[in-house]
């Protein structure tokens, strides 16, 4: 059985899909970019910034499912161009316990939704 998850304080699908599914105690979100939940406008700033508003939005999903980061044990990052995997990386690791944080691949793309420049989804167990 499942259970959409949804929130106000992250930006609402802009397609035919949830913020995130909970089937059994495993949540699936779908991929977050750095759109503000508010004002529904791309922040888009620097690479920084912009990792900084999707992780914000993937951490609204998980507390909307009453989960943490340290729940997160899978995370899928697409980029748009691997010279900003560095910065990218860093604001990724602020948001993770090295010696727990979760599996991950990163994977570079010809493009994004918006043609934003980093989009990330999570799968996370209770």
């Amino acid at each position: 059985m499942k259970k959409i998850i949804t929130t106000t304080k992250a930006p609402a699908p802009i397609g035919p899909y949830n913020q995130a599914v909970l089937s059994g105690n495993t949540l699936y979100t779908s991929g977050q970019i750095a759109l503000h939940p508010e004002t529904g406008e791309l922040v888009l700033d620097n690479i920084t910034i912009e990792t900084k508003q999707v992780m914000e939005n993937m951490k609204a999903v998980l507390e909307a499912a009453d989960m943490t980061f340290e729940n997160v044990i899978k995370s899928s990052i697409f980029i748009s161009d691997m010279n900003n995997f560095g910065a990218i990386n860093a604001v990724y690791g602020e948001y993770f316990n090295e010696a727990t944080a979760p599996a991950r691949e990163t994977v570079e793309v010809a493009n994004l939704p918006k043609f934003v420049n980093v989009e990330i989804s999570m799968i996370a167990v209770k």
